[in-house]
């Protein structure tokens, strides 16, 4: 029966390390793909109707954006949390120390949260951005802007997967807690 409880661990242990790693490396490169975003493109403005346009050059960054900066924060702080979460879950896998355990558990919890808040403030400004709001005049940019905004919309789209990765350790963490109980 022991041996059959030190494999279980080793095999959870196992799960737990390549969902962890998995979810670094998306956060990493969501960060990473946000970060190095940029795209410049001329736009013409008509200023009077009988005048020609002027042609303007316009640069879309993601430091021109609140929400896309907290994103890749977001993204940044979550990826550094992993590597030391890995670290600390290798150790306590080998020591055994349940405290450990509890709080990344729930820094893992708290890191869903941070990750899904920056999904949906990048999320609500890129569908601006997609959209426009006639409401207040704002113009839909990704008409003009596409190359940025695809980038963006990949960024939340492996965001998203690795804020499912660090769900899916918080929900194995429950049912490991439920096994002993």
């Amino acid at each position: 029966m022991e041996t059959q409880n030190k494999v279980a661990m080793i095999n959870g242990g196992r799960r737990d390390m390549a969902v962890r790693v998995l979810a670094l490396v998306l956060t990493l490169a969501a960060a990473v793909v946000v970060g190095v975003n940029k795209q410049s493109t001329t736009v013409p403005i008509t200023i009077v109707a009988s005048l020609p346009p002027v042609y303007l050059p316009v640069t879309a960054k993601w430091l021109h954006m609140s929400a896309f900066v907290y994103f890749v924060i977001a993204n940044v702080i979550a990826c550094s949390y992993t590597a030391i979460s890995l670290i600390l879950t290798s150790l306590a896998t080998k020591g055994g120390i349940k405290k450990v355990s509890i709080m990344v558990t729930i820094l893992d919890l708290m890191v869903v949260a941070l990750l899904f808040s920056a999904i949906g403030a990048s999320g609500a400004v890129g569908l601006i951005g997609y959209r426009g709001n006639s409401h207040v005049r704002w113009e839909k940019v990704c008409n003009t802007f596409d190359k940025f905004c695809h980038q963006v919309m990949a960024a939340m789209a492996l965001s998203f997967v690795a804020c499912l990765a660090y769900l899916l350790l918080v929900v194995l963490a429950i049912f490991n807690v439920y096994k002993k109980v």
